[in-house]
This record gives C-alpha cells, structure tokens and sequence, in this order.
C-alpha cells in the first residue's frame, strides 16, 4: 500500500520493491545480506541456507501476514533473528471469501455465471441449475482459530448447523455463541459434512490432511471449501473425486503450486478458483502494513515487537 510505502521510508531508511514482482531467491539473499529488517510477503520463501547466507545486520523478519510457514523459524533462532507476522488483521476479509464458496458452490455460481457469459441462457426453467440450500446443512470447520470462528458467524445467519474439530475444544459460552459443536475425530467431521471448509495452519501434521482416504469418507454431493493453504489437499485425489462426481464442487483459493492452477480444476463446471484473494482488501492490507511498522518501530528501540513468533525464541 502506497501509505504503508511512505511511512516506511518516513521512518527508516527503507529499500522498497516498487511492483508486485515477487524478487528472486538471488534477490533476497543479497537484501538479507545488506540489512537490519527484512519485510517478506508470504510468498517470499526463507530458508535455512538463505538464513546462513544472511549478513550478521540481518536482526528482524518482519512478515508481512499472518503465515509464517515460509520461515525456517528454527533456522532464525539459532541465528538470533526475532521473527514477528501480523496475524488477526485479514480473520473478516478471509472469512467473507469462505463464505463466498461455502455459499456459491453448494448454488452453483460458477456455472450460472457461465452460462449467461456464453450466452447460452434460455431463461428461468423449473429443473435450471438446480443447487442444494443452505439452511439445515452441516457446516464442517476444520480449524476454530480467528478465522473459523469468523465463517461460524456468518454461517450461522445461513442457517447452516456448525460443527467443527479443533486441538482443543472452545470455551462452553464461546460455543454457544456460535451455535456450534465439537467433534472431537476429523475423521467423523468430514463424515458428516455437507459443506467442509478448512481453516487450520499447515504443519507437518496437516499437511495433505484432506487425502484420498478422508475425502472417500465426505459424502456424496458435498463441497470441499480451503481459503488456508493448498498443501492441506491431495490435489490428484481432491481431482478424482469432483470428476467421478463424488463432490459436488470445491471452492479454492489457494493451490499447492501457486500460481499454478490445474487445468482439470479450471474445466471443472463447479469449481470456483480464485486467484489468493482471501486477504485482498485495501483496508486489510493497510492494517497488516501498519503492524510491520509498528513491530519493527518496537525492535528500534528495544523493546519486544508485539507480534512475535515464539517459536523464534527457541
């Protein structure tokens, strides 16, 4: 954000990637090398061997998001480089684009829309497009952090029945609040789902979460919903399922080879992909900047960033 930008340069003596051009892996490591802070994006993968390559300046990663999975964290630590993110400032924005598949999948936006582009609408017909409603559905939230509870919320006016699983379950008021039930086992909750959505970080653990065995036990015609990451699903499985009809439809808006998007999720009728959007709103992007300054405002005079991650304090 050009506001964000300037503050920046008002502040520090900032160098600034004046376009959106990710900068190469060489780029990076030659920034690393010749400052005190580093901003990435989430899309700036930082690894082990570029943290060694760093120079001794390097003492801040101030990401810009709330990810930091493309962090070695640990590789930070034992350099002693604070890594800090600005989670909580996209939680409305991602949610409102998870509502938009949980609601346009299940209705079958994509097609409708494609078939008046075309041209080929006749007009209102008693079988056209038939989709299935919201209201009475099982809204399956795997993940109840910031976010989830966020689609639980809006969900809720759908009148969709929410269920979710979580490490840990929400405080009992919490809960009630929401109109929402733990299912303690994953496995049950994508069993019972109409509509799964997934909200939860990508770990070791999570990774490829949603594989061929699980998405077997969705039932048939549901929708499968991920504004997370696009490492929590096994693409190729995800893919057979939707063309042997056993989902109705998956809403995406992040994919495992980003920008890369197969061209069988793109002919798919029911698919909605979109292009990473779920934290792309000026408001929250101007929020998310001014916390990169303030973490780093806070390192500058000496005092702990109030984002940062623990785990950099291994």
């Amino acid at each position: 954000m050009p506001s964000v930008e300037a503050r920046l340069a008002e502040l520090f003596d900032a160098t600034l990637n004046q376009d959106d051009k990710p900068l190469s892996r060489a780029e990076l490591i030659a920034a690393m090398q010749d400052c005190d802070v580093l901003v990435p994006t989430v899309t700036d993968k930082i690894d082990a061997e570029m943290i060694a390559e760093a120079g001794n300046r390097l003492k801040l990663i101030a990401s810009f998001g709330a990810g930091t999975e493309h962090i070695d964290l640990s590789a930070a630590a034992a350099r002693k480089i604070i890594v800090t993110n600005t989670p909580g400032v996209f939680t409305d924005d991602t949610a409102d684009i998870a509502m938009a598949g949980i609601i346009g999948v299940p209705r079958r936006i994509r097609e409708g829309t494609a078939l008046v582009r075309r041209g080929e609408w006749t007009g209102w017909a008693p079988s056209g497009l038939l989709g299935r409603k919201l209201a009475g559905k099982v809204l399956g939230i795997v993940g109840m952090g910031r976010i989830g509870q966020a689609v639980a919320h809006r969900a809720r006016a759908f009148g969709l029945e929410i269920a979710y699983t979580n490490r840990k379950p929400l405080p009992e008021a919490a809960e009630r609040m929401l109109g929402a039930r733990y299912v303690a086992n994953v496995d049950d909750l994508i069993a019972e789902a109409d509509i799964l959505t997934l909200h939860c970080p990508l770990t070791d653990e999570t990774r490829g979460l949603m594989d061929e065995r699980r998405i077997a036990l969705m039932k048939d015609g549901a929708s499968l919903i991920n504004t997370a990451r696009g490492e929590l699903i096994d693409q190729e499985a995800m893919i057979c399922a939707l063309e042997a009809g056993k989902l109705a439809g998956a809403g995406l808006d992040v994919y495992p080879n980003e920008p890369t998007v197969d061209d069988r999720l793109l002919r798919h009728p029911n698919v909605m992909t979109l292009p990473h959007i779920g934290s792309a709103t000026a408001e929250g992007r101007e929020a998310s900047g001014e916390k990169v300054i303030a973490n780093i405002q806070f390192w500058v005079n000496g005092h702990r960033p109030p984002d940062q991650v623990l785990t950099a304090l291994i």
